[in-house]
Parts: structure tokens; sequence; C-alpha cells
């Protein structure tokens, strides 16, 4: 099984169906934030989304409201890392189809709030009908995740392949996922490797990667403190009306999915490290590009700047992932992943936090 001579059959059988679950796989990850995202033009108008009220507000539903977001971003931050540390140690085309899946899920949620809202703008209480509706499609759609997950994704015979190779090299969470998917324990010590070297700490892991770490930290902090709050809050008056921050976030969601494929094109893909760090500190001048745009640009101009900020951070992300865990064995793999989307997560922290800087000098 360790062998590449045994291990190509089964790599590349159902690797297609690997390629599309690990793509839905990564819609579901982020498809319940980014519907609570796409649906602030409700908020806006009418917060809070509450059945027990039927949209008429008061405290107690707002609290419930940030209660129900701060229960997605738990989740998202374990789903997201376990999901990059499991495929981490696997072929780096299904971490790619997993990252493109989370931008698609950006750009799926964007046009069924565009579909949903005009299918209803005009009818009684068509805002909230639609929303409702809106919220009701997603949900169906994390259940087919969830499904997929557990009963699907782990009998793929590529990621069986994979686990039991990151088993043999001494994989502890592997090994558990194994013996869940019905691989009885002395399976994996069959193949297990005498000359296995002790696998690298965190720490030691963390030092010989803190570029690519502060890279994924740095690309998050600069989109989440311009993307979504500034361009919802920040932009102004234009002809597009109620319709403008929604155009805004779906040309962001779908160039961030677009970025997220170039690099399967070979001579299109960053792999030095040096040059992702100057790609990465070069793309702060979007912050003075965003600023005078808001102040003196039409919505052309901001809708171009968006997309540009959506193309960047997908590209960036998947050049950053991909590259990262070559060189190590399966645990370290499978550690790094799970490191890295700590600083991914920890840029999107901050870089909410650091939104509310636009507003210094326009008053309250």
């Amino acid at each position: 099984m360790s062998s590449s001579t045994e291990g190509a059959p089964i790599i590349n059988k159902g690797r297609y169906l690997a390629i599309l679950v690990c793509w839905l796989l990564g819609n579901g990850c982020l498809f319940s934030w980014n519907s609570m995202l796409t649906i602030q033009d409700y908020y806006s108008y009418l917060f809070p989304l509450d059945v027990a009220t039927s949209g008429k507000g008061g405290i107690g539903e707002f609290i419930g409201v940030c209660a129900v977001s701060g229960a997605f971003g738990i989740a998202d931050a374990h789903v997201q890392g376990g999901m990059v540390g499991d495929l981490s140690l696997m072929s780096p085309e299904l971490i790619q189809s997993f990252l493109a899946g989370l931008a698609a899920s950006g750009a799926l949620t964007s046009a069924l709030r565009l579909i949903t809202k005009a299918a209803f703008e005009n009818s009684q209480n068509g805002f909230r009908k639609g929303a409702m509706m809106f919220f009701s499609i997603s949900c169906f759609f994390e259940l087919v995740c969830v499904l997929l997950y557990a009963f699907v994704f782990p009998k793929l015979p590529i990621v069986k392949y994979y686990r039991e190779k990151a088993a043999s090299e001494g994989s502890m969470t592997v090994s558990a996922d194994l013996a869940a998917g019905g691989m009885q324990k002395h399976q994996v010590q069959e193949v297990e490797d005498p000359n296995l070297k002790e696998r690298l700490s965190n720490k030691q892991l963390l030092l010989e990667n803190v570029d690519y770490a502060i890279d994924l930290f740095l690309i998050y902090v600069l989109t989440l403190s311009i993307f979504p709050g500034f361009l919802a809050e920040d932009t102004g008056s234009h002809s597009l009306g109620s319709w403008y921050a929604l155009v805004l976030i779906a040309m962001y969601n779908v160039w961030d999915l677009i970025g997220r494929y170039i690099p399967l094109l070979k001579p299109l893909e960053l792999s030095s490290r040096k040059g992702l760090m100057a790609a990465i500190l070069l793309r702060f001048l979007l912050i003075p590009a965003f600023y005078f745009t808001s102040k003196y640009g039409d919505q052309g101009w901001m809708i171009m700047l968006t997309s540009f900020l959506g193309l960047s951070n997908g590209y960036l992300t998947v050049c950053v992932l991909t590259a990262a865990p070559k060189g190590y064995k399966g645990p370290e793999q499978n550690a790094l992943g799970n490191l890295l989307v700590v600083f991914l997560l920890a840029g999107i922290f901050a870089g909410v936090t650091l939104d509310w800087l636009w507003l210094i000098g326009k008053g309250w």
C-alpha cells in the first residue's frame, strides 16, 4: 500500500468524485456563515430576522442572532481546521477543490439571495418571504453536506488510501478515523514503517513555516477589514440602490471563486515563498484605493476594486495552502494544516475587528 506502484490505481479510482465531494464540502463549510452575511440587506431594513416575532425585533431576538452567529463561528473554526488538516495529507488537488468550494459557497449564496430577493420583491411582505425562502434552501444544502461527509467521504478510495498511509506514518487522529470507518487497528499496524522517525512538534512545524502562517493572517486581515462591512456601509448612494451592496458582495464572491482555480494553471501558480510574501504585502495598497474610490469614484470603479479583492484573496489562499504542506509526513501535514487555519481565522477576526477604523472622522 505504501509504494507508489500499488497506490497509483487507488488514487486514480474515483478521483473526480473525490474532487466533487471536496468541493461540495467546502461549500457546506461556509454556507451558513455566507448565508448570514449575504442577508445583511434584510437585517439593514427589518432586523432582526426571527420567526417568533415576524420581524418586529427586540433585544432578545438581537441577542439570539448574535448567539447563532457565534455558534456559526465556532462550527466554522472546527470544520475548516479539521478539513484542511485532513486534506493537507492528501493530494493537493483535493485541498484546492475544497478551498474552491469555500469560495463557491459565497458565490452560490449571493446568487440565491439575488434570486429570492427578485422573486418576492413586489409581493406583500416580500422582503421577509424572500429571506425565509433563502434560509430554508441554505439549511437543506447544509444537511446534504453533513450526510456527504458522514457517509460518502470516508468511503472514497483515495481518502482511504491517504488515511491508511498517514496512519502508517504515525497519525493517531487518522487511525481513529479509519477505525470509525471499519478498518481494524491491526490492519493499520501491518503497514507501519519500522524506520519512522519521530514527527516534528507543532512548535517546530510553526517555526519552519512561520512565513506561510503570516501570509494567511495578512491575506485575511486585509480582506475582512474591507469585506463585507466597508462595502455594505461606506460606499455611498448609487443608482443600484438597495441592490448595490448585494452586487458588490456577489462580485467579490465570484472573483474569489475564479481566483482559486487560477493555480491549476501551473505557469500561473505562485510557489516562491518570497514571491508570496511580496504579493501579499503589495495587496495592502488596496486600502488607500478603496478609501479614495469611496470618496471620489463611481460604482463601476468600486465594483472593479471589489472584484480584484476577491480574485487576489482566492488566488493567494490556494497558493499558500497547497505549497505549505509539501515535504512532510502525514501527521506533520495534518498538524500544519490545522496550524495554518488558526492563523487564517485569526486574520479574519482581526480584520473584522479593525473594520470599524473606516468610521473614524465620519461622525455619528
